[in-house]
């Protein structure tokens, strides 16, 4: 009743209220392909210690729903690709799937978008592409019959596979195959106010670019960056060059307005032998400096007025997760909840020394511990052995 009610106030006023999903600059993606990661309800108590406020899933696990309830945390829910066809060409299966996973949760659990389906324009499956946009409408539309249209942003993501280049970032364009499919569902995201999702990598593209791209470009660290000489912009870091990449591709399809999100970006710890920048300390490096980034709230060199706004990927590392080896590597925290490197993040407490430096951050907590040690030993010895005399 609290929705409905909302919802009329706004009507009522005549306000176009336009759901977002997103607040701040900084979230993170709960991926679950893992037979050993915590509970959702130690998850909560990690992302909170953490002060992550946005959070993604790719699914609608109810565990999930369930443990989110009265946290606080903001959740963007996934329809995955499986689903897409049929929420295409059955409006009242959308009907149904937003009644039980969506409506039903809220507003305790505060789910603030849907993502139908993940990377799938681009992709070799020309019939699950060309049911896209026939989701999204009746995912809407469902959501508009249960009045949620205004809470709850519908998106889907892209890979960097929908462009047909991205260098320099004010040549990209649509692939011509991706285009006829794009442009629909670019003029539905624009009549309803949401934003072009992006996944994006500088980790992937220096893997496959060591020779052309300068690693230092690719973590944020000093470097003689690029220039773009049709915009004479100046490029310091691979990942804005990425964004202004899919900005200039918006541009040239007609769709300027339009803002850019990034719903995955990452840097892996650990990989296969051909990915040698799969390292503990390029991924504590990537994620610091982009963590740094997004605390200035500003813009891309293309769109300096716009604020950039990431989901990191991912939570944990995912033991289960297939392809290649980097894959099972993404997670700021390990499976047990400790952190894989400092970035400034507390992970769970634990009995051992390692996990102790962990929590408090850095080794500081456990430098003052030793230091104390130290001193209060002697000290501790001399009283013991004058009350013995």
């Amino acid at each position: 009743m609290k929705i409905l009610r909302f919802t009329i106030v706004f009507i009522f006023l005549g306000v176009k209220v336009i759901a977002s999903a997103f607040t701040g600059t900084y979230g993170i993606n709960y991926g679950r392909i893992a037979n050993n990661i915590p509970s959702p309800e130690i998850v909560v108590t990690i992302l909170k210690a953490a002060k992550i406020k946005n959070v993604r899933i790719y699914d609608f696990d109810h565990s999930v729903l369930n443990a989110f309830k009265g946290s606080g945390l903001e959740l963007v829910i996934g329809l995955p690709n499986e689903y897409v066809k049929d929420m295409s060409s059955n409006a009242d299966h959308a009907l149904t799937w937003v009644r039980d996973n969506v409506h039903a949760f809220l507003p305790e659990t505060h789910i603030v978008g849907i993502a139908v389906g993940n990377e799938i324009l681009g992709g070799a499956d020309n019939d699950l592409a060309s049911s896209l946009l026939g989701a999204v409408k009746n995912i809407h539309n469902a959501t508009k019959t249960l009045g949620l249209d205004r809470l709850v942003q519908i998106s889907t993501a892209h890979s960097q596979a929908v462009f047909a280049n991205s260098y320099p970032p004010s040549s990209c364009i649509f692939k011509e195959g991706v285009a006829q499919l794009m442009k629909p569902l670019l003029d539905f995201f624009s009549q309803i106010g949401s934003p072009f999702c992006l996944n994006a990598y500088p980790f992937l593209a220096y893997t496959y670019n060591p020779g052309k791209i300068d690693i230092n470009y690719a973590l944020f660290q000093p470097n003689q960056g690029i220039y773009d000489n049709k915009t004479n912009l100046h490029y310091d870091n691979l990942l804005d060059a990425q964004i202004d990449a899919a900005y200039a591709a918006l541009q040239d399809a007609d769709f300027k307005k339009m803002e850019v999100i990034i719903t995955e970006t990452g840097w892996a710890s650990h990989g296969d032998e051909n990915e040698p920048a799969a390292t503990p300390d390029n991924a504590r490096t990537y994620h610091y400096n982009l963590r740094k980034r997004l605390a200035k709230r500003k813009g891309t060199p293309m769109r300096p007025t716009t604020m950039l706004k990431a989901y990191i990927f991912a939570l944990f590392n995912e033991n289960s997760k297939p392809g290649a080896g980097s894959e099972k590597y993404y997670g700021l925290f390990k499976a047990d909840g400790t952190i894989s490197y400092n970035i400034g993040f507390p992970g769970l407490r634990s009995s051992s020394a390692t996990s102790s430096r962990q929590v408090f951050g850095g080794g500081k907590w456990y430098k003052s511990y030793s230091f104390l040690l130290a001193v209060s030993t002697p000290i501790l010895v001399l009283l013991l052995r004058q009350d013995w005399e």
